[in-house]
């Protein structure tokens, strides 16, 4: 690849072949791929690309690749792919295109120069439905099985961060963008520990993450960092990121590495974050709220339907919580509120959520489980952490809970019918006498 991208021009008769190598190398590519000429003009797209694009292969020779983008994006993408190159700096664009069947879809879109002037190589992705942890990790195993030379031009492409390790989670590759952010080049990080290169905190206390290259290897499957992550580059500077690690696995299914795909949510950090953060976070408790809950939710049963795991809803809710309430006054009942809230988040992992949905009902959402053990454990812990009092000013007030347990996907695979479930349980619990927990099973009444 690298005597192809880098040789010197060739005579007349030999541009056809290093054309056909070139599409070659572009068809074997896993992710959406368009070779233009100088001016953008479409030469050819590899079969990924025509299915994004949705429109016939003929139809891209001698146009220009913005024109099958939806009208009104036109004229942005193409200033500013134009601008991109003329300042020699990354092209990454996000635009719509209109399909045969009048569709909307959102693609992200990077170019970059082919070396010797030979046009441009864009790869496009579907982004309108974001699935980062399933679908860049799939991507990039599956570069990783080809050379070296043919991967490097995918990776270098793509907008996100990719680092790669050995079993030893030591570095064996960085790309580009990974470069950019972590402040270390390829060649003085190779060999080195990834806690070294890849050096990730936690934003609300400040302390070492776990790092998912390890936990990739370790339980061979993929991991999410958990929310709030923050890189510290190697200069200092700090990056908020997100996304996911992977374990490598040679042709005979063993683990002989680990990748890891993230980007930088730091624009605008500050202002953003505090947005996004109120709009989803319950204001007395800083628990996150039901729109939050949704979103996690929607996305932990995605992850365990891909990887044939188990995902756990507890619905609580705070028996007698009305009469204490009024007998020691609202501001009491916030300040219980609080505190049930911070013993809650103390039984459950960084990357399980605890939401507050409104009065005296709580949600946990348990993600990555492998049997409904692992859920039973958390609620009695749970049960345990709420039974000393709670200090309210001068009162020691004792509280109890009904708590409803439902299970994906034994009870429901949508996060309606998980929830509806779990709160079924929850008022059985109710009018069993409260204070205990069960399991949804189909004999319970649905109506409550």
């Amino acid at each position: 690849m690298d005597r192809l991208m880098t040789a010197s021009p060739a005579p007349k008769h030999v541009h056809y072949e290093l054309d056909s190598q070139l599409y070659a190398i572009s068809d074997a590519l896993p992710i959406g791929t368009l070779i233009t000429d100088r001016q953008g003009n479409g030469r050819h797209g590899n079969a990924a690309y025509i299915s994004i694009i949705g429109t016939a292969a003929a139809s891209l020779q001698g146009s220009h690749w913005v024109d099958a983008l939806h009208p009104d994006d036109r004229t942005r993408a193409k200033r500013e792919w134009q601008q991109a190159f003329d300042s020699g700096t990354p092209c990454h664009i996000e635009a719509r295109i209109l399909r045969p069947d009048s569709s909307i879809a959102w693609l992200s879109i990077n170019a970059a120069h082919l070396p010797g002037d030979q046009g441009h190589i864009l790869t496009v992705e579907d982004i309108t439905v974001r699935k980062h942890d399933d679908g860049m990790l799939h991507a990039a195993e599956e570069a990783l099985y080809h050379e070296k030379e043919r991967a490097q031009v995918t990776l270098n492409s793509i907008g996100d961060a990719v680092i790669s390790t050995d079993i030893e989670c030591r570095v064996t590759y960085l790309n580009r963008v990974a470069e950019e952010m972590t402040g270390w080049t390829q060649e003085s990080a190779l060999g080195l520990p990834i806690s070294d290169v890849f050096r990730i905190i936690e934003h609300k206390s400040r302390q070492s993450a776990s790092d998912p290259a390890r936990r990739a290897i370790d339980e061979n499957r993929i991991v999410g960092l958990a929310m709030g992550t923050i890189l510290v580059g190697r200069d200092h500077s700090e990056l908020a990121i997100e996304d996911s690690a992977a374990p490598i696995r040679d042709r005979n299914g063993q683990v002989t590495g680990a990748v890891i795909i993230f980007h930088h949510v730091s624009k605008s950090f500050a202002i953003s974050s505090r947005m996004a953060h109120l709009a989803q976070h319950d204001s007395l408790t800083d628990l996150p709220n039901r729109v939050l809950l949704d979103e996690r939710l929607e996305r932990a049963i995605g992850l365990a339907r891909r990887h044939r795991q188990h995902v756990a809803l507890l619905f609580i809710d705070l028996d007698a919580f009305k009469a204490i309430n009024d007998r020691l006054g609202h501001a009491a009942g916030d300040t219980l509120l609080q505190s049930v809230a911070r013993r809650l988040k103390g039984c459950v992992r960084d990357t399980d959520t605890v939401c507050r949905l409104g009065g005296d009902e709580f949600v946990i959402l348990l993600t990555e489980l492998h049997d409904i053990n692992d859920a039973r454990r958390v609620t009695e812990a749970i049960f345990e952490a709420l039974l000393p009092p709670h200090p309210i000013g001068e009162e020691a007030v004792h509280i109890t809970v009904s708590l409803g347990i439902s299970l994906y996907p034994d009870n429901g695979t949508t996060p309606e019918e998980l929830i509806h479930c779990a709160d079924t349980a929850m008022y059985r619990i109710k009018r069993e006498g409260r204070n205990n927990y069960r399991f949804y099973n189909g004999d319970m009444l649905l109506d409550h």
